[in-house]
């Protein structure tokens, strides 16, 4: 989810929310911010992050294992080029 928030204040949120594991990536003035949180009973692998993704695999109880990726578009309509490489680059992996 897009925070707007800086990493130490989303991960009170984030705490305070129940979700005591996660990655908070924090926003660069009032652009983005983002943080995905879990519980203990799942297990999440970072594969990789930037200020505007964050792309994990999830491992559940009995083997069920699945990728997550939340994504942040530049709003920027001209800038949107570097939004859509990276979107790309990550679908390859």
């Amino acid at each position: 989810m897009e925070t707007k928030l800086n990493g130490r204040r989303m991960e009170r949120v984030r705490r305070r929310c129940g979700y005591l594991f996660g990655i908070d990536v924090s926003a660069v003035g009032s652009r983005g911010g983002l943080s995905l949180g879990w519980k203990p009973e799942v297990d999440v692998t970072l594969r990789s992050y930037s200020q505007s993704h964050i792309d994990v695999v999830v491992e559940e109880g009995e083997g069920v294992r699945w990728r997550f990726t939340g994504f942040y578009g530049n709003p920027v309509e001209n800038e949107r080029h570097a939004s859509w490489s990276l979107l790309r680059e990550l679908g390859t992996d």
